[in-house]
């Protein structure tokens, strides 16, 4: 049962990753259309892809969060309940 959890979250760790590398290359990209001078426009729905991008890898991270409040065999549920909400609060 462990495994499978340790190898859904190298998973996890590994799509985030990516994700991240794939903004990287957005934000490289706009660096280079800025520098160029490119129409404001293009650049403008460069930024608007990239935030996207990164506001879906915060989203899985904020998922990973939650996972990991919910699985937590030492809490209960109230516990964790209340650890939800704070990440909410805190991240949203």
């Amino acid at each position: 049962m462990t495994e499978m959890i340790e190898a859904e979250q190298l998973q996890h760790r590994d799509s985030l990753l990516k994700r991240l590398a794939r903004v990287e290359g957005q934000i490289r990209g706009i660096q280079a259309m800025i520098k160029r001078g490119d129409e404001c426009e293009s650049i403008a729905q460069q930024f608007s892809a990239a935030r996207k991008a990164l506001d879906k890898a915060y989203q899985e991270m904020l998922i990973c969060l939650a996972e990991d409040a919910i699985l937590s065999p030492d809490q209960s549920n109230q516990e964790k309940l209340m650890q939800l909400r704070a990440i909410f609060t805190k991240y949203t």
